[in-house]
């Protein structure tokens, strides 16, 4: 198989997907009204609703949504092969996390841009939107401290992608400045500034890591933990178009950028894919998911086909800024297919490296050694990109040696495998970090809407003592954990947290889909609602009994505990009303057939 061939076949299906499903939601299943006034224009308040051009809010909520799993995900997941991967992450994106997405974001436009757990307490009930309370504020902290922690194992003691990364920030304030003040509404050449001023940064970061001021940007992990969680503190507070919405408008045209140009570089270098369709370690066993391709390829790729995280970012900020409802297709679906199609990208370099030289990156040696495999091209690998590669695991680094192997083979770039390697790193770090800023927003977000319930003054956004402290609760809980934790401890909690989310507002979907009386699109979130919770269950009780017990790790058993009880709560409490409410719709009775915020 060639990597070309995934490469067509992907960007065939996602582009069909997208002009005839995506439209059939739009149109048909959710019917979008162009003539109704959003949120945006309702609360403006130049803080957080704040009317945004939908190309910008586009660069904004991809950025936010697409972290570490189209990344990581597809890479640790090629252990089982390249076909299940591939499958789970066309058909998730299309019938699964476009879905997800797009019935979230329209739950939330409806209900004032209201966050997941508000919606679900007037539309469910009080007993679901408590326990959806608890749950994703749990579920959020540690989503969050996953993500965190991708990007302090990448940037500490690494000048050049703390400094590349950290110029994002003051550029983002400018370019907000410009678009607000200096050029109201010249969205071209804010574009055009920040790229320019992006590259010259990326340009700049082996200077500085070789310069007299290279000790200004080498930190430890501890250092680095902490300054992240400030950075996510400040990006909360200030205002939505200051920081946030440019920096991640920018970051959108590194991603984006850099996997148009992978995908070219597959077009031209036509990269063989090595590891075989499917591998032996789909029946389990294997050295770096442990268990059987079903739950865990499941779990393994989350944001590259579903993720839950995305309904905190399609009901946190995002619907706080679009401007008209028909944005919410390219927004939100064309949002989860083009992350399809990083995660795709991400798969096709993973596996265009020989088998023998992926395990021995992304597993320890002790354990490469039990394989009985030989490494085959890694010493000369290591030797073109400056480092040692082996044992360098949690799937980046692989990620990062793959892409730099196909660009390196395009002739104008033969030769800068270093600088290919150290670039792709940092870009990996960016990646990741825009789904921090933007999750710490929405965890402020969460926190007031469920401290309100408590005390009152907290479900005031425009209350300043109420903001500063839920952005410091926030910043501080995932900081916590970053700062005593690793990846061991926090990740496989993160796996099933997450998709466990996705569950709950696949649910949510469906009980949308019911109060519009659309029964008969109801297995559009019902199928992969069903799907998704048994499977992600399942690998959470394994993690329990296969995992975290064997290793005496009982705080995790706990955490794995709660959230799976709070989701069953969750999943049963929506499945008796929808009965109810099926049944009411079919007798045609007066209570609910009346309209609602959906129609």
């Amino acid at each position: 198989m060639s990597g070309l061939a995934l490469v067509i076949l992907a960007a065939g299906i996602f582009a069909l997907a997208y002009r005839f499903y995506g439209a059939f939601l739009a149109a048909k299943v959710l019917a979008f009204d162009e003539n109704r006034t959003t949120p945006a224009y309702r609360f403006e308040n130049g803080v957080d609703y704040v009317p945004t051009n939908k190309w910008i809010v586009f660069g904004h909520h991809f950025a936010a949504i697409a972290g570490a799993g189209p990344l990581i995900g597809p890479v640790l997941a090629a252990q089982f092969g390249y076909l299940p991967g591939f499958l789970w992450i066309v058909m998730g994106s299309v019938l699964a996390g476009g879905v997800h997405d797009l019935v979230v974001l329209f739950a939330s436009m409806r209900h004032d841009a209201k966050s997941i757990i508000d919606i679900t307490h007037k539309e469910v009930g009080r007993l679901s939107g408590v326990t959806t309370a608890i749950a994703v504020l749990l579920i959020l902290v540690i989503a969050m401290a996953g993500l965190a922690l991708v990007v302090v194992n990448s940037l500490y003691h690494s000048v050049w992608g703390t400094f590349t990364v950290g110029m994002t920030i003051p550029i983002a304030l400018l370019m907000g400045a410009y678009v607000r003040w200096l050029r109201p509404g010249k969205i071209w050449e804010m574009t055009v500034l920040g790229v320019i001023l992006l590259v010259l940064a990326v340009w700049a970061g082996p200077y500085v890591a070789n310069s007299s001021i290279a000790h200004w940007f080498n930190f430890t992990r501890e250092q680095l933990t902490v300054i992240l969680a400030t950075y996510g503190f400040v990006a909360a507070v200030l205002p939505v178009w200051l920081l946030l919405v440019p920096r991640d408008y920018l970051s959108t045209f590194m991603k984006l950028g850099v996997m148009v140009a992978l995908a070219v570089g597959v077009i031209l270098v036509n990269p063989t894919i090595h590891m075989p369709a499917v591998t032996e370690f789909v029946n389990g066993g294997g050295p770096i998911v442990p268990g059987k391709v079903w739950p865990y390829l499941f779990i393994t790729i989350a944001c590259g086909a579903l993720s839950g995280f995305h309904a905190l970012i399609a009901s946190g900020t995002t619907p706080k800024m679009i401007r008209n409802e028909k944005d919410m297709l390219p927004i939100a679906y064309g949002a989860m297919l083009a992350e399809g199609f990083v995660a795709v990208m991400a798969l096709i370099a993973a596996t265009s490296l020989l088998p023998e030289d992926y395990f021995a990156i992304n597993v320890p040696p002790q354990v490469f050694e039990k394989l009985g495999m030989h490494v085959q091209e890694l010493p000369v690998l290591s030797q073109m990109v400056g480092e040692e590669l082996a044992g360098r695991t949690g799937g980046g680094v692989s990620l990062a040696v793959g892409m730099a192997y196909i660009f390196e083979k395009i002739p104008f770039l033969s030769g800068l495998m270093s600088y290919l390697y150290h670039f792709i790193i940092m870009f990996e770090a960016l990646f990741i970090l825009t789904t921090i800023d933007a999750g710490t927003r929405v965890g402020r977000y969460l926190l007031q809407e469920a401290g309100g319930l408590i005390w009152k003054p907290l479900r005031d956004h425009n209350w300043w003592p109420g903001i500063l402290l839920t952005s410091f609760l926030i910043s501080f809980s995932w900081g916590y954990l970053v700062y005593g934790g690793s990846i061991t401890t926090i990740w496989p909690l993160f796996g099933t947290s997450n998709q466990l989310l996705g569950a709950i507002a696949l649910a949510l979907g469906t009980t949308v889909l019911i109060k519009k009386r659309k029964l008969q699109y109801l297995w559009i979130t019902f199928v992969p609602f069903v799907f998704v919770a048994t499977t992600t269950l399942y690998a959470a009780y394994l993690n329990i009994v296969t995992n975290f017990l064997p290793k005496g790790n009982y705080l995790l058993v706990g955490l794995s505990l709660l959230i799976i009880l709070l989701a069953v709560t969750i999943l049963v409490d929506s499945f008796i009303k929808w009965i109810r409410w099926i049944r009411g719709i079919l007798r045609r009775e007066p209570a609910l057939m009346q309209a609602t915020v959906f129609d």
